[in-house]
């Protein structure tokens, strides 16, 4: 007798239901999706405690006749792809015929459904049809589930509590409103509206839909394109930071995806403008040919693999970088009080009107958004005039607070800069300019350094010795286990020149992997700028205040530390008469 034999539907829906069907919001976005790919214009989402209890999604999308609506669970049913081709030129949501079917397997689900014709009431609860019946829906698609995983209790335990369930629903809600922001939607949890977004098709207006005013007061716009890519969209100020990826909002062709290339690209550009450990919100549509992306990896399809990833890591990370340095960045000391100041902020240039909505707790704002583009490429004088507001600016230094902090003021108001912060920026840069220059001028010592090592590191040393060479240094081996120091680089400050040499020392010998003279340079640099920088409660002189604050405004990033910090932040004359309530609105 044969052991082997073709599995039940029901058996093969619930197996894969364990891939398609993991939480609550699995169900959320398979739901969402295929009313997105219904051409719906608004989506509604009820849940009860947090989709433990039932899940009901309700959109105004072209729904389906009696036939569809009963073919629709059948598993690998689908309208999206017809031939073999179709696979590699996937622009809907879903495709897989999947989701549906592994739903009604692992719970009871309720299907009203209308093309304008006809109008459909199908139950399923397991995988079998208990009722198909003319419904008396409009135009669209309502779907319930309820009772999820009541048959398959391994899988039911396994489900988090009621806010757990409830936050996974929501963060995927606000990603799929900024994916599509024409589309109106609403999350309703406990019959309590938690998400609304009113499908103005505006990306900025969406955006303060999602995170609030304080948030898109601080957004930065960026377009930019090569011949395979185009994208578009915000990046925050790096005074608005998280301390997680979790609003990294990365779409392609509008669908949320995960990558961590493009994670990197995003980090990456925001390289010593932030500390470690810090994010930024980022909101940023990629849009592509079909083919240069595999969305068919994981039944999720959030997971992806995109072709020429190198040229697209390339473009995020210039336009991202290019972004921020052609911004005013100085963060404003009193951003808490003067979050619902439009008349101040960088909001107000776009904002047109502003009305009470019916939720008092947010405030509706029309946007009338100007796409500027960034250009890849830019003649000599335009760069010089790039940044030209802080390069601009001028800072008169009238005191030292707490030995630490320069208060400086000009026509615009007052602003305090951590002299330790700006001090480190300005020998970062000028390190990293020297470190860069192909030409190397070394100094001789009138008395040569010695460095003793273990035997470990003097081996190490030994092996990248020509990182040293290369640089400018004269260094050679002096008995055993010793290298004498007998000439160095001419950018190594005077005075500092040992504690220097045994730091740039330290930093070879903890080269472990493939040497990146990059990193390393970065690293070096980065090193001796916090070591030969002013120190806090440090009290120095008004004219080296002066000097410090005309090199502050000339770096590339003066606003950040290398390590991310802010070096300044400002007191506008308007933050200031509030505070005395010499103005009162």
């Amino acid at each position: 007798m044969s052991k082997i034999h073709v599995m039940s539907e029901a058996l093969a829906n619930k197996i894969s239901a364990g891939e398609v069907v993991e939480r609550c919001s699995s169900i959320v976005k398979e739901l969402v999706e295929n009313s997105i790919d219904a051409k719906a214009s608004e989506i509604k989402i009820e849940l009860v405690k947090g989709g433990l209890e039932s899940i009901k999604v309700t959109d105004n999308g072209v729904g389906m006749d009696r036939e569809d609506a009963t073919l629709a669970f059948s598993r690998h049913a689908t309208s999206k792809l017809i031939r073999d081709d179709d696979l590699f030129f996937i622009d809907t949501m879903g495709f897989r015929g999947e989701a549906l079917p592994s739903i009604a397997s692992v719970a009871e689900v309720e299907l009203k459904t209308s093309d304008g014709e006809d109008s459909t009431y199908v139950h399923i609860k397991g995988g079998e049809i208990l009722e198909n019946t003319s419904g008396d829906l409009r135009v669209g698609t309502s779907i319930t589930v309820k009772n999820l995983f009541y048959n398959t209790p391994a899988r039911l335990k396994y489900l988090k509590a009621e806010n757990t369930e409830a936050y996974n629903s929501i963060s995927l809600i606000e990603k799929l409103a900024l994916a599509h922001p024409q589309i109106k939607f609403t999350l309703i949890n406990n019959q309590k509206i938690v998400v609304r977004t009113t499908g103005s098709n505006v990306l900025l207006k969406t955006i303060h839909e999602i995170y609030g005013l304080n948030v898109s007061n601080k957004m930065l716009e960026f377009k930019n394109g090569n011949n395979d890519f185009d994208i578009y969209g915000y990046i925050c100020k790096p005074e608005v930071l998280r301390s997680n990826r979790n609003d990294f909002n990365t779409f392609v062709n509008d669908r949320v995806i995960r990558n961590s290339e493009i994670n990197k690209a995003i980090n990456d550009a925001y390289y010593t403008y932030k500390p470690d450990g810090k994010y930024p919100i980022v909101v940023l549509k990629i849009n592509t040919d079909p083919t240069l992306v595999d969305v068919n990896i994981h039944p999720t399809k959030q997971d992806v693999k995109i072709s020429k990833m190198q040229e697209l890591y390339d473009l995020i990370y210039t336009t991202i970088k290019d972004t921020l340095y052609q911004n005013l960045l100085i963060p404003n000391a009193l951003k808490e009080e003067s979050v619902n100041i439009i008349k101040d902020s960088v909001i107000a240039d776009i904002v047109s009107s502003m009305t009470k909505r019916e939720d008092p707790v947010q405030t509706e704002l029309n946007f009338q958004v100007e796409v500027k583009e960034n250009k890849k490429e830019v003649s000599a004088q335009e760069e010089l005039v790039v940044n030209k507001e802080m390069k601009s600016l001028v800072l008169y230094p009238v005191g030292l607070a707490l030995g630490t902090y320069i208060i400086a003021e000009n026509d615009e108001g007052i602003y305090m800069i951590d002299q330790h912060a700006a001090q480190e920026r300005v020998n970062y840069e000028r390190y990293l300019h020297a470190l860069r220059k192909k030409e190397v001028t070394t100094t001789y010592l009138l008395i040569p350094i010695t460095i003793e090592l273990s035997a470990s590191d003097f081996l190490v040393l030994k092996e990248n010795l020509s990182v040293l060479t290369n640089i400018g240094f004269i260094i050679e081996e002096f008995g055993v286990n010793t290298f004498v120091v007998k000439g160095h680089p001419t950018w190594i400050l005077e005075d500092y020149e040992e504690e220097s040499i045994r730091k740039i020392i330290d930093l070879v010998i903890s080269i472990q992997d493939k040497f990146d003279p990059v990193k390393f340079n970065d690293q070096m640099a980065k090193t001796l700028a916090c070591k030969m920088s002013i120190k806090a409660n440090m009290r120095i002189s008004h004219e080296a205040q002066e000097e410090l604050l005309n090199e502050l405004v000339l770096c590339d990033n003066p606003y950040n530390c290398p390590h991310g910090r802010p070096t300044i932040i400002k007191f506008s004359i308007y933050d200031l008469e509030r505070m005395f309530k010499r103005v009162m609105n």
